[in-house]
C-alpha cells in the first residue's frame, strides 16, 4: 500500500475476530524488546512454547564465552562496530520464544517499532519510520506480525507496538551548505530552513520536494504518498536544546524530520492532516494485527492537543472493534509532576520515563538512595489530587533499564547490572520493581543479568561518550554483538539464576491480588525489636539494610523485604498492620530466594504496635503472606 486510501477497512474487519483487552492492566508484567536484538530463531537448546528442547545451528551462552569478542583490539573494534548494524532480529524470531517470555511470568510484549525504515541506513531500533503502512523486511513481512501477535494471544500474552508520531525517518536534505561546499542538518532557529529535495533509494536528494514522488517509488521519500504534501514537515532544522519549548517541538531529531502535528491550545487544537494520516495508519495496525496497546514514543516533543487528537481517536476506534480498554502510555521523558500533568491533559491511559521513579528504584535496591525518597514518590501529595496514593497502580509503567537510559546522560550509559553491586542485586531490583507500585516493565536480558556497559579496553577515541547507547542493546542471539562483550552464542537459559528467581517472584505476583493492585507503605524496621526506624541511608556510604514494604489490599497484607548486604543475611522486625493482625498472626514466607525459607511461618509480635521477625538472605528477597 502505498496511498491511506488504500487501507480494505472492510475487509479487514470482517476477517478478524478480536482479542479482548485485560480487565486491568495494573495485572500485567510487560517485558520490552527490541526486535532486531532479540531472536534470530536460530538457536540450539532453547525451548519452545510447548516446553520442547529446539536444536538450531547457535550454541548458549556460557560463563566461560565471557570476552570472547573484545581479546584484542582489532576484536574490539568489530564488536563495537557490530553494535551500531542491524543485526538480525526477527518478528519469526520473537514468535519462536513466547514459551520462554510465558514460563519467566511475562504477560504482555511491548515490541520496538516494526515499520519500514529508510533503506541503506542502520536504524536498526525502528524509530525512524520511511513507511508507516509496512513491516519492515529486516524483521519480516506483515503477515509474520500479525502472525506473532495471534500466536501471543493464543499463549495467553498481550502485545503492545511502539509508534511514532513525532517524527520520520530522514526522508529530506536540507539545502544548507558548510564552508566547504558539503550539505548539513541546520539548527533550530525557530524559521523554516529550505529544502533540497526528497531523498532517493540512494540516500540523494534528487526528487522534488514538496510533491508526490511520480512514479511511485516505495523507497524514496517517505509513505503513504499523503505525507509527501506541502505542510506535512516543519523543515525547522535539528533540537540543540531539548527542554526549550517550542524548539523541543517544532524541531527533529537529529535527522530525523518533524511532522507538523497541528495548532492551538489543547482545548481548541486542530490537529494537521498528517496527524489524520498517522491515526488512520496505526488504527489500520490494530484492525489488521489485534494490536493491544500503543506506546507512544517521545510525547514530550508533542503538542498536548496532538497527543490528546490521537489518544481520543485510538481509544474511540478500539472500543468499535471490542478492545475497550486498549492500552496507551507516553514516554513522558522527565519528572513526575509534568508526566502526571501531561496524562491527565492528553487522555493518556499511562507514563513511561520517569525519570525519578526509575533512578530511585535503581539506587535503593543498591543501597545510593533513602529508601524513603522511593516510596513518597507514591504517596499523596499536590501533584496527585487524589483520595488514595493507588493513582500510579496502573497509571504509571515503572522499569528499571531502557534502551535509551535518558536519566544517565549522554557521556556513559549502563545496564543496572554492570558492576559488581548491581549483578548482585539484579534480582532484587527486579522483584522490587515487580512488588511496588506501577505496571512492571522488564526490559530483555535483565533476566539474564545482561551487564551493557564499554567494554575492555575502555574507551578508544575521543568520540566513545557518545558510543553509550549501543553498549545497552545487545541480542539475546548468536551474533556479534552479545552480552558479556561475547559474540556468537545465545542467552536464551531457563535455568539461569535470576530467570528462575524471577519466575517464581512474578508467579507469587499473579497470585496474589495485593502485591498488583494494593497500597504500599514503606515499614519501620527493628534490630532488637524496642527501637524501630525507617531504613536510612547516612553519609556517603553505600546503605547495608533490610528494606521492607507492605502491600495493602481491603484486608490482605503481604510483605515485601530485600537485602541491600551482599554476603550477610539480615533479621528485623518488620512493622505490619495492627488492625488487619493480632498478636500471633502467621504470616508465611511464600517466596525466598532461600529455597530452605520457603513455607516456613513466623508470627507477629507486640512490637511497635505489631511487628513479624523477618530473615533475607545477603543480595536477597522475600515475601511473606498472611
Amino acid at each position: 500500500m502505498l496511498s491511506i486510501k488504500d487501507i480494505q477497512w472492510a475487509q479487514i474487519l470482517k476477517q478478524n475476530h478480536y482479542h479482548p483487552s485485560p480487565l486491568d492492566w495494573s495485572d500485567q508484567v510487560i517485558y520490552f524488546l527490541l526486535t532486531d536484538r532479540f531472536s534470530n530463531g536460530q538457536e540450539d537448546g532453547y525451548k519452545d512454547a510447548a516446553g520442547t528442547v529446539v536444536q538450531g545451528t547457535a550454541q548458549m551462552f556460557s560463563p566461560a564465552d565471557a570476552g570472547n569478542a573484545v581479546r584484542t583490539q582489532t576484536d574490539v573494534q568489530a564488536w563495537e562496530s557490530a553494535g551500531t548494524q542491524w543485526l538480525g532480529g526477527t518478528l519469526k524470531g520473537i514468535t519462536s520464544k513466547l514459551g520462554y517470555l510465558k514460563r519467566l511470568g511475562i504477560t504482555t510484549l511491548w515490541i520496538s517499532p516494526v515499520l519500514r525504515q529508510r533503506p541503506g541506513v542502520d536504524d536498526y531500533h525502528g524509530y525512524g519510520v520511511q513507511n508507516f503502512l509496512h513491516i519492515d523486511p529486516h524483521f519480516g513481512t506483515d503477515q509474520d506480525f500479525k502472525d506473532l501477535v495471534t500466536e501471543a494471544h493464543q499463549a495467553g500474552l498481550f502485545v503492545i507496538l511502539d509508534v511514532i508520531l513525532n517524527h520520520s525517518a530522514d526522508v529530506f536534505q536540507y539545502d544548507t551548505v558548510d564552508q566547504s561546499g558539503g550539505f548539513f542538518e541546520p539548527p533550530w532557529t525557530g524559521a523554516a530552513y529550505p529544502v533540497r529535495g526528497w531523498r532517493d533509494p540512494t540516500g540523494a536528494a534528487t526528487l522534488p520536494f514538496p510533491g508526490r514522488v511520480n512514479p511511485p517509488e516505495a523507497e524514496s521519500a517517505v509513505w503513504p504518498q499523503e505525507l509527501q504534501d506541502e505542510g506535512v514537515f516543519t523543515c525547522k532544522g535539528k533540537i540543540n536544546n531539548w527542554d526549550a519549548v517550542p524548539e523541543t517541538t517544532e524541531g527533529d531529531f537529529e535527522g530525523l524530520k518533524d511532522i507538523h502535528q497541528g495548532t492551538g491550545d489543547v482545548s481548541g487544537y486542530s490537529p494537521s492532516e498528517a496527524m489524520r494520516i498517522l491515526t488512520e495508519a496505526y488504527e489500520y495496525w490494530i484492525a489488521y494485527a489485534d494490536l493491544d496497546g500503543f506506546r507512544v514514543d517521545t510525547v514530550k516533543h508533542m503538542d498536548h492537543g496532538a497527543t490528546r487528537f490521537f489518544t481520543s481517536e485510538i481509544h474511540e476506534f478500539a472500543q468499535t472493534i471490542g478492545k475497550d480498554s486498549f492500552f496507551l502510555v507516553g514516554e513522558i521523558t522527565g519528572d513526575r509532576g509534568y508526566a502526571i500533568k501531561t496524562r491527565d491533559e492528553t487522555g493518556l491511559d499511562a507514563a513511561l520515563g520517569l525519570a525519578d521513579v526509575q533512578g530511585l528504584l535503581a539506587d535503593t535496591a543498591k543501597g545510593w538512595a533513602n529508601p524513603r525518597d522511593y516510596f513518597d514518590l507514591f504517596r499523596n501529595s499536590a501533584q496527585v489530587d487524589k483520595a488514595t496514593h493507588t493513582w500510579f497502580r496502573s497509571h504509571v509503567v515503572t522499569n528499571v533499564d531502557d534502551h535509551d537510559l535518558v536519566r544517565m546522560g549522554r557521556d556513559h550509559k549502563a545496564r543496572y547490572a554492570a558492576d559488581d553491586i548491581g549483578r548482585a542485586l539484579e534480582l532484587s531490583v527486579l522483584a522490587m520493581n515487580a512488588t511496588t507500585l506501577g505496571i512492571p516493565c522488564i526490559y530483555y536480558g535483565s533476566e539474564q543479568r545482561f551487564n551493557g556497559s564499554f567494554p575492555t579496553p575502555v574507551n578508544t577515541s575521543p568520540n566513545d561518550s557518545y558510543k553509550a547507547d549501543r553498549y545497552i542493546r545487545e541480542t539475546m542471539f548468536a551474533s556479534g554483538f552479545g552480552s558479556f562483550q561475547s559474540r556468537d552464542r545465545h542467552f536464551f537459559d531457563e535455568s539461569a539464576e535470576t530467570y528462575r528467581q524471577l519466575a517464581a517472584v512474578l508467579d507469587v505476583r499473579k497470585n496474589e491480588l495485593a502485591l498488583r493492585r494494593g497500597r504500599q507503605f514503606l515499614r519501620p524496621i527493628s534490630e532488637d525489636g524496642a527501637a524501630f526506624w525507617y531504613p536510612d541511608r547516612i553519609g556517603q556510604g553505600r546503605m547495608t539494610s533490610i528494606v521492607a514494604w507492605s502491600r495493602i489490599l481491603s484486608n490482605r497484607e503481604v510483605v515485601c523485604a530485600l537485602n541491600t548486604d551482599l554476603a550477610t543475611p539480615r533479621t528485623a522486625w518488620v512493622t505490619v498492620d495492627s488492625r488487619l493482625h493480632s498478636a500471633g498472626s502467621k504470616f508465611l514466607y511464600a517466596y525466598s530466594t532461600d529455597a530452605g525459607q520457603q513455607g516456613m511461618e513466623v508470627a507477629a509480635e507486640a512490637r511497635n504496635g505489631l511487628a513479624i521477625s523477618v530473615t533475607v538472605p545477603p543480595s536477597g528477597f522475600v515475601i511473606l503472606t498472611p
